[in-house]
């Protein structure tokens, strides 16, 4: 079993576990089944069960302090959070002693169902969100991405994918092209389909990336309207001269991705957009802030009194780019080759092969854009977050599995970008 096997298999586990907890908390036998949305017939809770709820005994935990207490609900509203509350017959209980009881988490960035360098996320609405509730996320904000079509075609298109959704989600919108029609369509977006903020790429020449001219007009608008303009800030121009430099140098593994787009091309393009949006006076989110080059630009702007928000991701936060490399490879190899079982050919020839795929694509794994870096951003971005210089964590979700991923077995220009990380948001 190879390890992208084993997790799914765990994921799926960790759900049902869940799911079985919900089902003795609400006595209910009714579950929506996968596909079907909550506001669909068939996929209902029942009302005795939604509507009081009493948490008992847990330790309570909100943005300043944590306490053992219980929590009263009633049709979905925190009513009290207080020791030793009492109750009727009609309450159902639920015994958090020992456990934390906290909000449920709201990731604001992921991208689910999303077509990307000629394939699609594994992870559709359901199977996407059922993972962030199986780690205590409660609500998620995907990105709507027309690529190089109607914005409002594009919005349709997502809610129609959205439709298979188990909780709370939200939308932001990519722009990736720029004329009059995008600029009436933001204005639609904003004033009848709720969607308020609105992303930039400056990196993925000749598919998603928009240049300084249209960025400036895009950030115009956005101020216009009162939306957030959001970036993913890399220099587009210089990583394509990058990934053309290493294939000329027969790098052609996951290691050239990273070595094709450096910290530096991150920091110069969040410092353009911050100057940018600082010439126009209006906001900006920087995504998936994954340097200590970006960090400080951001930290910078804001100490100058900018409206800039950096946004680390859980895998920027935990990793360093060693995965990249697979530097263990031979002592691995020898290693399990000398534990295989020898009783049986086809147990080896089992075993055998499920170390080859580990072994081919556990680095393709980690290649996301931009790039995990190298050890010590990791820790500078922790230590950024916790001093204010950086504001909230996103997961960019954005899953494709083994068989994707090897698209790019020749030419890392190929791998599909993108890691999980939605169900593990919480505990780390």
């Amino acid at each position: 079993m190879d390890s992208l096997l084993a997790y799914q298999l765990l994921r799926i586990l960790s759900l049902t576990l869940l799911l079985s907890s919900f089902s003795r908390i609400s006595q209910s036998s009714e579950f929506c089944d996968a596909g079907t949305g909550f506001g669909d017939s068939g996929c209902v809770v029942s009302s005795k069960s939604a509507s009081k709820l009493l948490i008992k005994g847990g330790t309570v935990v909100n943005a300043h302090h944590q306490e053992i207490a219980d929590v009263y609900v009633e049709d979905g509203i925190i009513v009290a959070v207080k020791p030793n509350i009492k109750v009727g017959d009609d309450v159902t209980v639920l015994d958090a002693t020992g456990k934390f009881v906290m909000p449920g988490g709201i990731d604001p960035h992921t991208h689910l169902a999303m077509e990307f360098m000629g394939t699609e996320t594994i992870d559709d609405f359901f199977s996407g969100q059922a993972a962030a509730l199986a780690g205590g996320t409660t609500m998620h904000i995907d990105f709507v991405i027309p690529v190089k079509g109607s914005l409002s075609k594009g919005f349709e298109a997502y809610k129609e994918k959205a439709k298979k959704s188990c909780m709370d989600y939200g939308f932001h919108m990519a722009i990736t092209k720029w004329d009059e029609n995008v600029s009436r369509e933001m204005e639609i977006m904003v004033k009848e389909k709720g969607i308020n903020s609105f992303k930039f790429f400056m990196a993925y020449k000749g598919a998603l990336m928009i240049n300084d001219e249209l960025l400036l007009e895009g950030l115009k608008k956005c101020k216009s309207l009162g939306a957030l303009a959001m970036v993913h800030a890399e220099n587009g121009d210089a990583v394509f001269e990058g990934q053309k430099r290493m294939i000329e140098l027969g790098i052609t593994g996951p290691e050239g991705h990273a070595l094709s787009r450096p910290p530096v091309l991150e920091g110069e393009a969040t410092a353009r957009a911050i100057r940018l949006a600082s010439f126009v006076n209006t906001p900006l989110y920087v995504v998936h802030v994954m340097s200590i080059d970006a960090m400080e630009e951001i930290a910078k702007a804001r100490k100058s009194g900018q409206r800039v928000i950096g946004e680390p991701v859980v895998s920027g936060l935990v990793l360093d780019d060693s995965g990249l490399w697979d530097p263990d490879f031979i002592n691995a190899a020898k290693q399990d080759l000398i534990l295989l079982p020898f009783s049986s050919s086809l147990h080896f020839l089992s075993h055998f092969l499920t170390f080859v795929n580990i072994m081919i694509f556990s680095c393709f794994r980690y290649v996301m854009s931009p790039p995990i870096r190298a050890l010590g951003h990791d820790k500078a971005l922790q230590a950024a977050l916790s001093t204010g210089n950086l504001q909230l964590v996103g997961t960019d979700h954005c899953a494709f599995n083994s068989t994707q991923k090897a698209f790019g077995i020749d030419d890392f220009r190929k791998i599909p970008n993108g890691v999980n990380g939605n169900t593990s948001y919480h505990y780390h």
